[in-house]
């Protein structure tokens, strides 16, 4: 990393020291009350943004229904207020996970107005630790913009692998971090400090594309785009892997 970026970074930290006080004393917490409202107005907008990025990625879904047929079995992690589910194929059966309880109430919403799915359960559980779901149990684990919050993305991917059946795939869609000497990539640095704590702890200097190709996969198909979105994010890959 270049003395500019450490030093601007630097400078950024101190700024944020009330919030990093605030993290430490455990007050951090509160704003996961306020994260759901937040969130499904700026999911509803990103959706409009990457409405033909989605429809491309979820058409694919259907393919990876078990062998001879029956309903898809989907588990989608870090599910916040349900902004995946009208790209979903109809009749498919729906397990939703996310670390925060508080997104229950605008997932019910969008369950309703998303009736063409058959919604099972919401569990409350961190991508790193799925453990109440059984191995090999479902047939699709869709994943989009959380790999760039979770405390371990090797771990998220082992817990996704575990959950898959053979054969079955892993759909993801992320912002990733840009490519080095680009200003999106400086910028990126020097504002994570301040973006972790307003983005619900969203880390956008990761290279997330490179667990992805380590975690074992059988087949994984990847694209890198230019998403229509601030400079921040508008990195994107998004594509599937097959277990």
């Amino acid at each position: 990393m270049s003395f500019p970026i450490r030093f601007w970074t630097f400078v950024v930290n101190a700024l944020c020291l009330p919030l990093h006080v605030i993290h430490a004393l455990g007050l951090y917490k509160l704003y996961k009350r306020v994260t759901p409202f937040l969130f499904q107005r700026i999911s509803a907008n990103y959706n409009k943004r990457m409405r033909d990025c989605k429809a491309e990625l979820f058409r694919g879904l259907p393919a990876f229904k078990k062998p001879g047929g029956g309903q898809l079995t989907l588990l989608e992690i870090g599910c916040g207020t349900g902004a995946n589910f009208e790209f979903f194929p109809p009749a498919c059966r729906v397990i939703c996970t996310d670390p925060n309880p508080h997104f229950q109430n605008y997932l019910t919403e969008n369950v309703k107005k998303n009736d063409h799915l058959k919604y099972e359960k919401f569990v409350v559980a961190t991508g790193e630790d799925m453990s109440s779901v059984e191995d090999e149990s479902v047939d699709a684990v869709v994943c989009t913009l959380v790999l760039c919050t979770v405390t371990d993305i090797p771990q998220t991917l082992r817990e996704a692998h575990r959950i898959l059946r053979p054969g079955g795939a892993f759909f993801f869609l992320e912002h990733v971090v840009a490519e080095p000497s680009t200003w999106s990539y400086f910028f990126q640095h020097v504002f994570q400090p301040v973006w972790y704590y307003f983005g619900d702890g969203c880390r956008v200097t990761r290279p997330t594309w490179k667990y992805l190709e380590e975690a074992g996969f059988s087949d994984l198909k990847l694209k890198h785009i230019q998403a229509p979105l601030v400079f921040m994010i508008k990195h994107h890959i998004f594509g599937h892997a097959v277990k």
